[in-house]
């Protein structure tokens, strides 16, 4: 983003100067959120500089649509200006904002407008942003990654605005780049491969999961997901059109050399194919310094759709904080800055897939809001958006829930739980596959469950019966929706193969069948498939392999247990490539 110096200085006067802000904005505050204690990992260093600077973002709610039932219809997309002129606010609740920020002395000439103006963007300072918002700003140090930010336990806003204003941040949201988990980890005690010279010759035919190579069940290269998977046949012919985007987080670098090393090994008809690289927010491109994540997002993105065009999203954050700094900051959140950058793109790819996430309780509910209806306003686009579901089962630790009462409660994943993201699970073994125990499943606690799962959910809690109870909400969004191979990935690092595990292994090669599919509809002359999830649960049920095996263990349980039909440990299945292709068509 870029600023004017002459408006940052600018801001110091504004500061001190202290404007005469009317009656109408000094009192009647409402809580908008606020924490019962400091966000667990985090310690308050101490009070926040007054004239630090904040990149603060307004959330403004949408007059025309409500997201939360999404009407546009399956194959019928919008453009960038049409999903804009639906998400726009209403002129009213713009004048009320203007208003309100005019007499905290922010000038409206520096205010920014984004995303058909839903979004707004100002620089401001911490005496600023505490008085336009009775609250106290604080630095907060992160007891493991020693990071400091700028944030507040509680905000408030004049409550004529409550119904004008969707979310404000940097506030309450103490989730950063650092502190964001990816969903990925290494596998030592599997020897990886040098190659899989013996195995890809035999699936270069139409393929079954009785002809899948026994190694498969331990170690996992494109050549056994492409026949597990039923796509080893399928040659993409709209590359023209289609793309397949990978957001990448925390510094995480999509190797080019590492690329081709593992073609050369694993995919060899793919040699020399490259991807885009695109920053956004300060996010870089560092060749020397290869991601076991980011390696295994584009490895597997490009291993299943080539020679599909793939582009790598590296989203950076803000320069590293110190306390006695007085460098603006961005609210350096994670997806918000990717997706208002995205939502910017005349065009956007059909497919998406990022392996991230975090605890859903540690986001404040505003921001998840807020977050989650950018991501709906992308599946309108024609976008199809993959999560990965997490690797803590069902909740890791103690799952005690942070509002104040201490409940022991499942632990749902955002945004695995955001309604408009189609959220995947993990297996691993074939003939039959199984779900494997970290596979991250089971109930939001923000979002309610979409009329689209309630007859597959309804279906397996009648079974469930009383187990678990009162352990999750059952009328929340259930996830994930889907599943794919999770254990033993074979990926390249800085030259090396190492094994890798996790649902950030099965959202790439989930996202590579979506891409194939994308690819076939595009080939016909048909819109891509944009937000999966109803027609999932709908038209394309028939088209996956029902997981009826495993479990999800944690908070001291067994959790769910994966059986026939839809099930918060594998969902409907894992994908038959050749199946929903004769759906989709």
């Amino acid at each position: 983003m870029v600023r004017s110096t002459l408006y940052l200085l600018a801001l110091v006067p504004l500061a001190a100067a202290k404007p005469l802000v009317s009656r109408r904005w000094d009192s009647d505050f409402e809580v908008k959120h606020a924490w019962n204690d400091v966000p667990k990992g985090w310690k308050c260093h101490g009070p926040a500089p007054p004239d630090h600077v904040l990149d603060m973002r307004i959330a403004l709610k949408q007059d025309r649509l409500d997201i939360s039932s999404p009407h546009w219809r399956y194959g019928q997309h919008l453009s960038k200006e049409d999903a804009e002129a639906l998400v726009a606010p209403h002129p009213d609740s713009v004048e009320l904002v203007d208003a309100w920020l005019a007499a905290n002395g922010v000038p409206l000439t520096h205010v920014e407008r984004l995303n058909g103006g839903s979004w707004l963007s100002i620089l401001v300072t911490v005496e600023q942003a505490s008085r336009m918002m009775n609250s106290t700003y604080s630095i907060y140090e992160h007891d493991t990654t020693s990071e400091y930010i700028v944030r507040t336990t509680s905000y408030s806003l004049p409550s004529v605005l409550h119904a004008h204003v969707g979310v404000i941040t940097p506030t309450t949201y103490f989730g950063t780049m650092r502190g964001m988990r990816a969903t990925s980890f290494l596998q030592p005690q599997i020897r990886p491969l040098d190659n899989d010279i013996e195995t890809a010759p035999k699936l270069t035919g139409p393929t079954s999961l009785a002809t899948v190579p026994s190694s498969c069940a331990t170690t996992i290269t494109p050549a056994c997901l492409r026949a597990l998977y039923n796509t080893t046949s399928y040659v993409p012919q709209a590359t023209d059109v289609n793309r397949l985007g990978v957001a990448g987080y925390l510094e995480e670098f999509a190797n080019d050399a590492d690329l081709q090393t593992f073609f050369e090994k694993f995919r060899t008809d793919a040699a020399g194919a490259t991807f885009q690289h695109v920053q956004v927010n300060g996010g870089e491109n560092n060749q020397n310094d290869p991601g076991v994540e980011a390696n295994l997002d584009i490895q597997y993105t490009e291993g299943m759709s080539f020679p599909t065009p793939n582009v790598y999203y590296s989203t950076g954050g803000s320069p590293p904080f110190t306390p006695d700094s007085n460098t603006p900051s961005n609210t350096n959140e994670p997806y918000l800055d990717w997706l208002n950058f995205i939502l910017a793109q005349s065009s956007v790819p059909q497919t998406f897939t990022t392996s991230y996430g975090d605890d859903e309780q540690t986001v404040p509910s505003d921001y998840a809001t807020e977050v989650c209806n950018l991501f709906g306003q992308l599946g309108a686009r024609g976008s199809s958006i993959m999560f990965s579901s997490g690797d803590d089962g069902v909740g890791a630790g103690n799952c005690l829930s942070n509002d104040g009462t201490n409940t022991e409660r499942f632990q749902p994943n955002f945004p695995a739980s955001c309604p408009f993201v189609t959220t995947v699970g993990a297996t691993t073994r074939i003939n039959p596959e199984v779900a494997t125990s970290f596979s991250g499943g089971g109930f939001s606690n923000y979002f309610a469950q979409p009329s689209y799962q309630s007859s597959a959910v309804s279906a397996f809690l009648t079974k469930l019966g009383s187990t678990n109870a009162g352990l999750f909400n059952t009328s929340g969004r259930a996830y994930p929706d889907v599943a794919a191979q999770g254990e033993g990935f074979q990926v390249v690092v800085g030259g090396r193969i190492e094994s890798v595990a996790g649902t950030s292994a099965s959202s790439p090669t989930f996202a590579g069948v979506i891409a194939l599919l994308n690819d076939f509809r595009l080939s016909q002359g048909k819109p891509g498939l944009g937000f999966l999830n109803p027609a999932l649960y709908s038209t394309l049920v028939d088209g996956f392999n029902d997981i009826t095996s495993g479990s999800n263990p944690g908070c001291g349980t067994n959790g769910f247990s994966a059986g026939a039909g839809w099930d918060p440990v594998t969902g409907l299945g894992t994908p038959d490539f050749g199946k929903l292709q004769a759906l989709i068509g």
